[in-house]
């Protein structure tokens, strides 16, 4: 009786683990090589040019007007937080008009001059309140609508919430 033997492919973990050292150690080599040439490139622009002296630099930024900050939290007939509302904030003395969006915690916020004026604040939103199954009723949509006023007085923060019916 002739017997045959069956050939089996065994994968030792020497092999795994030496091809994963090569793959390191290459990765490594790249890695390190790419910041010696980025550090290279910035020492070579920082001597090409000429350093400014600090009365220079603050000379050469811009500076900052100064501002206030609505900020603001637009809230459902729910008494929730509302994603998606429409906010348009309008300076009532000489009518300067900002639009934003609420965003997924119903926050928005927005930069005015720091001076005294009054502001107006209105809120828009198509709702569709969810059913048992968890989808919008959109058979019970309805068009939400919401307004407040905030006077600013110089550089300050002041928080406001838009309640829409």
């Amino acid at each position: 009786m002739i017997g045959t033997r069956k050939t089996r492919t065994v994968i030792t973990s020497i092999r795994r683990a030496g091809s994963a050292a090569v793959c390191l150690a290459l990765l490594v080599c790249t890695a390190s090589s790419r910041s010696f040439t980025q550090e290279e490139k910035t020492k070579q622009e920082s001597e090409k040019k000429p350093r400014a002296s600090e009365n220079e630099k603050k000379k050469q930024q811009p500076k900052e007007k100064p501002y206030a900050l609505i900020f603001g939290t637009a809230y459902g007939p729910d008494d929730r937080p509302l994603y998606g509302v429409m906010v348009t904030i309008r300076q009532e003395k000489n009518h300067k008009t900002w639009k934003m969006v609420s965003d997924h915690r119903g926050e928005f916020a927005q930069r005015v001059p720091a001076q005294a004026a009054d502001y107006l604040i209105k809120g828009d939103a198509d709702y569709a309140p969810l059913g048992p199954d968890g989808k919008p009723q959109m058979s019970k949509k309805k068009k939400l609508k919401g307004e407040t006023r905030v006077h600013i007085e110089g550089e300050e923060r002041q928080d406001v919430g838009i309640h829409l019916q």
